[in-house]
């Protein structure tokens, strides 16, 4: 009893400590992937660049407000979680706000554990990277960018009709393995595109790279990372094929249960922003190709909907 009261005490404290830090006349703290352009990018010696530093900024100014990133590095492992480590974040006080959060109806749920470690962020100590944090429950704002799956082709093919993932069959596709991606193209129609598929190791292979050099004929990967490789390759060969599946995420910001009105505030700025066209043109000149939001605002779990399709 003794222990549990401990902890309740500890995680109160942990949120009246956060809610100091985050004070309504203080700087608008906003943790935001170091690596996931064209959205967020952090380099040493360049400056910060994205549409979500672009936005995050945007919000800053309309509500009067200095705004403060909280840069995070989230790697891609298997022990990783997003939802935890946005979790843990917002939960220790490093930040207000998560920027370029994907809504799914998974990592919006209440966590199944009680603490979590947290993502290498900047600054952070040896102590950091060692210790676990008490959770909260994550709250999210209305979704300002809608994130899709898109086939991408190679220069032999780059002219070919995509209306569908079974437009594929006969092209040699490339996929990285354990991906969304993976799962709907070697599920489709009972697996008929299986021997048309070479797996790639995620983080270690250059998919892109490999398709615009003429290994491969096609992808299907987040739009995201389309309009990132073509970014740092101008003279690439790929093409877009216009073609976005159906199972597709909007993102958006994500905030502790506990900051209803920050929310508000954040919900009113981004309707502005969206009637203006200002989030549009943000995302032009960062480089995104911008969507808007699609309904609902947190989808189902994707997985289950590959996989009951």
């Amino acid at each position: 009893m003794i222990g549990r009261l401990a902890a309740g005490g500890l995680a109160t404290l942990l949120c009246v400590v956060a809610t100091a830090t985050h004070a309504a006349d203080g700087p608008l703290t906003i943790c935001l992937d170091e690596n996931l352009p064209p959205l967020s990018v952090h380099r040493s010696g360049k400056p910060d660049s994205g549409f979500d530093v672009a936005l995050a900024q945007a919000i800053a100014d309309r509500l009067g407000r200095p705004l403060r990133i909280q840069w995070f590095e989230s790697k891609l492992d298997e022990d990783s979680s997003p939802a935890l480590e946005a979790n843990a974040l917002l939960s220790d006080g490093r930040c207000a706000l998560i920027g370029g959060y994907a809504f799914t109806s998974d990592a919006l749920t209440v966590p199944g554990v009680q603490t979590a470690k947290l993502p290498d962020f900047e600054g952070a100590t040896r102590d950091d990277r060692r210790r676990r944090v008490p959770l909260g429950v994550l709250a999210a704002s209305k979704p300002y960018v809608y994130s899709p799956l898109t086939v991408v082709l190679g220069p032999k093919v780059r002219d070919r009709k995509i209306a569908g993932v079974g437009d594929l069959a006969g092209l040699r596709i490339a996929i990285e393995s354990g991906t969304v991606a993976d799962a709907i193209l070697m599920t489709f129609d009972n697996g008929r595109l299986i021997d048309d598929i070479t797996h790639l190791v995620p983080g270690r292979s250059d998919l892109l790279g490999a398709i615009d050099h003429g290994e491969f004929d096609a992808t299907l990967l987040d739009l995201r990372r389309f309009d990132a490789y073509r970014a740092t390759h101008p003279g690439t060969e790929l093409a877009a094929s216009g073609y976005y599946h159906p199972l597709g995420t909007n993102r958006g910001y994500v905030a502790l249960a506990g900051e209803p009105a920050l929310l508000d505030e954040i919900n009113k700025v981004l309707a502005e922003l969206q009637a203006a066209g200002t989030l549009a043109q943000l995302g032009q000149a960062a480089g995104l190709t911008y969507l808007a939001p699609h309904e609902p605002a947190a989808g189902d779990d994707v997985w289950k909907k590959v996989l009951n399709r």
